[in-house]
Order: structure tokens, then sequence, then C-alpha cells
């Protein structure tokens, strides 16, 4: 059996995985907020920004541990928890506003006739497109819930490691 870390290995881990995966949501959650902004997206651009205010969350947790401020696993675990939230209303959005007429309008004629190659028409297609739509956001809300539900988790269950080890990093050697 694996001895337990030390808190001072559980705190520079826990500030590493921080630090990395705040900024690595960031700045993809930003730069397609910039993106999207670009496109007129308004929907788009906000959740891109909310995301990003979740990544800048998790990276100021780890900058506030790095001072020696046990406040900021709480930082780590709520960012988690935030992103979650906003990822999981972005995909029920989406799922309850799927919109055929749309689908519809966006097959061009270089489409259909690729369809009708295969020996398809657009009504055998739509519904394909219907189910590959719910398959995806489904598979996003299923990999956020596991990831940050997960990465929360990881955080809460190192609170007293991590708080053991600023405390022990301010007694007098």
């Amino acid at each position: 059996m694996k001895p337990q870390p030390l808190p001072a290995d559980t705190l520079r881990r826990v500030i590493k995985v921080a630090r990395l995966d705040g900024l690595s949501i960031f700045v993809v959650s930003g730069g397609f907020a910039l993106i999207t902004m670009a496109f007129g997206d308004l929907i788009g651009t906000s959740v891109g920004l909310l995301v990003a205010a979740a990544g800048w969350s998790e990276w100021h947790g780890a900058k506030l541990l790095q001072r020696g401020r046990a406040r900021g696993i709480n930082w780590l675990v709520r960012s988690q928890l935030y992103l979650l939230v906003v990822i999981l209303l972005y995909v029920m959005r989406q799922m309850t506003n799927y919109d055929p007429e749309y689908v519809r309008s966006m097959v061009t004629p270089y489409m259909k006739q690729m369809f009708d190659s295969v020996g398809l028409d657009t009504q055998q297609v739509l519904p394909m497109v219907r189910t590959a739509f719910y398959v995806i956001y489904g598979t996003v809300a299923l990999v956020t819930l596991f990831y940050q539900g997960g990465l929360a988790l990881y955080y809460r269950r190192r609170i007293a490691a991590v708080q053991t080890a600023l405390a022990e990093a301010k007694r007098p050697q």
C-alpha cells in the first residue's frame, strides 16, 4: 500500500493542477469568446466569458494558496462547481432550443447532392442530425459532470492536507 503524501506535497500538487487547469480554461474559453464576439454571437460570447471567469477563479485560488492563504482552496472548489453549473445550463439551453427548420435551411445544394449520391434525401438525414445533436450535447454534459464534479471533489478532499501544510509553513522553525 502506498503511503499518504505529506501535506506539503499535496499542497504543491493542488497548486500545480489548479494553475494548469485554470489557465487552460481561461485561455481557451477567452479565445472562443473573442471568436464568437467577432461573429456577433451574443450567447456564445457570454458563455465564453462566464467559463473564462471560472478559469480565472481557479487560477486566483491557486495564487492565494501560493501566498499561504487557506481560503484559496475554497476558490478552487467553487470554481469547479460554478463551471459545472454554467456548462450544464448552456447544454440544457441548447438541447431545448433545437430547431429543425434552421438545420433544414443550412443544407446546401452541394450537401443535397452528396446525400443523393449515397441514396439519402434530406428528410432521412434530418433525424440523424437531430440524434447527433443530442448525443453531442449529452456527452458534453456527462463529461462535464464527471470532470468538473471530480475536480471539485479532488480539491474538497484535500482541504485538510492543504490547511495543515499552510499551518506548518507559518510555524517558526
